[in-house]
């Protein structure tokens, strides 16, 4: 399911998920991608309903990862990100 157009802080906040080796706090995504916290947990949970992040609902916060399972559950959408590195320069 694509839905609109991808900001830049979405794609920073993939990249950061990308590149993690374990699971993190919307806080710690927040501060690693640069944006907003109010930022990341919004975009945190529109990734989640597409499926390109697995969520562990965790007390005190929850954590997030990106799926092992994107690529299946919602390959398109994880292409455009993917394409969206490219287009924003970002690495």
């Amino acid at each position: 399911m694509e839905r609109g157009e991808i900001s830049v802080h979405e794609v920073r906040l993939f990249l950061v998920l990308q590149k993690a080796d374990s699971w993190m706090t919307s806080k710690q995504v927040a501060k690693d991608a640069e944006i907003a916290p109010r930022t990341a947990r919004a975009l945190l949970l529109k990734l989640s309903r597409l499926n390109i992040i697995d969520v562990a609902e965790s007390f005190p916060g929850h954590r997030y990862k990106l799926s092992k399972m994107a690529d299946k559950r919602n390959g398109a959408y994880l292409r455009r990100l993917q394409n969206m590195v490219e287009v924003f320069g970002l690495k």
